[in-house]
């Protein structure tokens, strides 16, 4: 556990050391919800409507943004190497990949959720909704995300193939936290479809860090 600590907070001080890429995924996520009005029209309710949809696909595809660079940086400087040397279990280093990449960037899409949200006239009493729903699928797109980044690693296109793979996997994520939305905002429980995305989390949680990690190799 203190090396699995010790990882997550080199991960959370790079982070904070050169936030570009973290900047980068708030900043797409931002704009693209606000292009959505450009696109469909102003009249508030077309917006609302399409509000959930396009506020979960502007975040997920945001938060794909710095997963190429998950393992490539170490993989470049040799850290990688080192700590796939180290003794730590390969599993253990993914979760901690995995772990501070949903820190590092899930977060910060989180607090711009409320930006975002008000750009496309999302009503205000699903607010809450959108940011559990988005708290668990930008959870399950950083352990998703981790397998993709690991299997993609060292590949030719590998940063246009690391969404090809990730993307597809992610879709009930979308279907999910969508409805919850949907539901808030009518006026309905939203805890059915935050449950199953809860599940997806849970389902992932311990078998997507040893995915990964079986797919991390020593050169």
């Amino acid at each position: 556990m203190r090396a699995f600590a010790a990882l997550l907070a080199r991960e959370i001080r790079l982070a904070l050391r050169h936030p570009a890429d973290t900047l980068a995924a708030v900043l797409f996520f931002v704009l693209v919800a606000a292009l959505f009005p450009f696109g469909v029209g102003p009249a508030p309710e077309t917006l609302a409507r399409l509000a959930p949809g396009a506020l979960f696909a502007s975040a997920l595809l945001a938060a794909l943004l710095p997963l190429d660079r998950l393992f490539g940086a170490d993989a470049e400087d040799g850290t990688l190497d080192q700590l796939l040397l180290s003794g730590l279990p390969r599993g253990g280093i993914a979760a901690a990949k995995a772990l501070g990449h949903w820190i590092t960037t899930g977060w910060p899409l989180l607090a711009a959720t409320p930006i975002a949200a008000a750009l496309l006239n999302l009503p205000v009493q699903a607010w809450g909704a959108a940011l559990a729903a988005l708290a668990l699928a930008t959870a399950l797109l950083s352990l998703l995300g981790t397998v993709g980044a690991a299997l993609t690693l060292g590949a030719r296109r590998g940063s246009v193939l690391l969404p090809l793979l990730v993307l597809p996997l992610a879709i009930p994520a979308v279907i999910f936290g969508a409805a919850a939305i949907e539901a808030a905002a009518a006026g309905l429980s939203p805890a059915p479809f935050l449950l199953l995305l809860g599940a997806g989390v849970s389902l992932a949680a311990p078998l997507a860090p040893l995915a990964a990690g079986a797919a991390l190799t020593v050169d």
